[in-house]
């Protein structure tokens, strides 16, 4: 009898841890249905982060990220009418060093990321270029840029083109 009773406790107990590892282990549901959207990587305030492209006010760029993401950008022209005071900047390299940007050099910097003042998911694209002549570095933060502009490194230009660019992964936080 006490080897039934200590078998019925074995049993038991076995049983009961079982049944807690389970819940422990169970994913809390969520409530909402998740899609899939491809991430670009770029920098902000020299870390790295994730984004995405989801409509842009010039058709070019629209086709373009399209064709880059393998995912519909797509093309909102009343966004060149948002108030530049309502927009935060993402640096676009034209030359300097090879890498994944849209233009094939560098990734893409981002001002202002979720958390700081002055953000926003509209972006208006600021073209950055290399100076002749100089030897480019790859740039993590507006201020490395504009420090570089003012000594006459690279230059940059307003494209006058916006793009919608929410993060999707930052220093800090995530969607």
């Amino acid at each position: 009898m006490f080897k039934s009773k200590r078998i019925k406790a074995i049993i038991f107990s076995v049983i009961v841890l079982s049944m807690l590892l389970a819940a422990c282990s169970a994913q809390p549901q969520g409530t909402g249905t998740f899609a899939q959207v491809p991430a670009g990587r770029a920098y902000a305030e020299g870390k790295e982060i994730f984004f995405t492209h989801t409509e842009a006010s010039d058709s070019g760029i629209a086709d373009k990220l399209t064709n880059m993401m393998k995912s519909p950008v797509l093309f909102v022209p009343a966004l060149a009418d948002v108030p530049e005071s309502v927009l935060a900047n993402v640096y676009v390299f034209e030359n300097g060093v090879t890498g994944k940007g849209p233009l094939g050099f560098q990734p893409d910097v981002f001002d202002n990321p979720p958390g700081t003042d002055g953000y926003s998911p509209l972006r208006q694209i600021i073209l950055t270029k290399w100076a002749d002549g100089v030897k480019a570095t790859e740039q993590k933060s507006e201020a490395e840029i504009l420090q570089a502009e003012k000594d006459g490194k690279l230059t940059i230009t307003k494209s006058g083109v916006v793009v919608n660019m929410p993060f999707l992964v930052w220093d800090g936080g995530k969607r």
